[in-house]
C-alpha cells in the first residue's frame, strides 16, 4: 500500500467505526421484521402480501431459530415447524 492508500483507509476506518453498531442494530432489526412478515401468516397473523412473501420462507427458514430466541420465545411458536 502506498502512503496515500494508508492514509485514506485510516481515514475511512475513523469516521465509519463509530457507526457500525448502529447500522448493525438498523440491520438485524430489519432483518427481524422481514422474518416477521414472512412467517406471519403461518402464526395466524393476517399478512396481506403472503403471496410474495410465500417463496422466501425456505430461504429464511435457516434463520428462523436463532430469529425465535433473539424475540424471547423458547420454542417455535409455528405449529408445522419443531425447531427446537
Amino acid at each position: 500500500m502506498t502512503g496515500f492508500a494508508t492514509a485514506r483507509a485510516l481515514l475511512a476506518e475513523f469516521y465509519v467505526a463509530p457507526y457500525r453498531g448502529a447500522i448493525a442494530r438498523l440491520r438485524r432489526d430489519e432483518d427481524d421484521l422481514l422474518m416477521l412478515f414472512v412467517f406471519s401468516e403461518l402464526m395466524g397473523v393476517s399478512n396481506p402480501a403472503a403471496y410474495f412473501t410465500l417463496e422466501l420462507q425456505p430461504v429464511l427458514l435457516d434463520r428462523f431459530h436463532d430469529w425465535h430466541r433473539r424475540m424471547g420465545l423458547d420454542h417455535s411458536p409455528l405449529d408445522g415447524i419443531k425447531c427446537c
